[in-house]
């Protein structure tokens, strides 16, 4: 078994339940884990016996242009795309989504959710 990680994927978007966050966005800080079994892509250097990156990226990128109302949902889409990529080697599935200053009145730098799906 083995795990690819994308760490600190920057990008923006119009989620919360707040009417202004529709129009003002904030960003996000978004982590990913997928375990499965490599050793055969690993073996043979062959990307199509492995989980591919940029596809990963392709689809946290493409769910955040999606708004939601609530990052736990945001969370549970992107999980549920990624499963259903090469889902006969994916183990384990883990994100953590942080909204980067979240309009609270009060000071501090990030709300996160984690979302671990086995």
């Amino acid at each position: 078994m083995g795990k690819i990680v994308l760490e600190n994927i920057k990008l923006f978007g119009f989620h919360g339940c707040m009417p202004e966050e529709k129009y003002v966005g904030s960003y996000y800080t978004i982590h990913i884990e997928v375990e499965f079994d490599f050793y055969q892509a690993s073996v043979d250097d062959d990307l199509s016996k492995t989980i591919n990156y940029v596809d990963l990226y392709s689809i946290v990128k493409e769910e955040m242009n999606i708004r939601a109302k609530l990052i736990e949902h945001l969370a549970q889409r992107i999980i549920k795309r990624i499963k259903e990529y090469k889902k006969y080697l994916i183990k384990y599935t883990k994100i953590k989504i942080c909204k980067e200053k979240p309009p609270l009145q009060g000071n501090i730098d990030r709300i996160c959710v984690i979302l671990d799906d086995y």
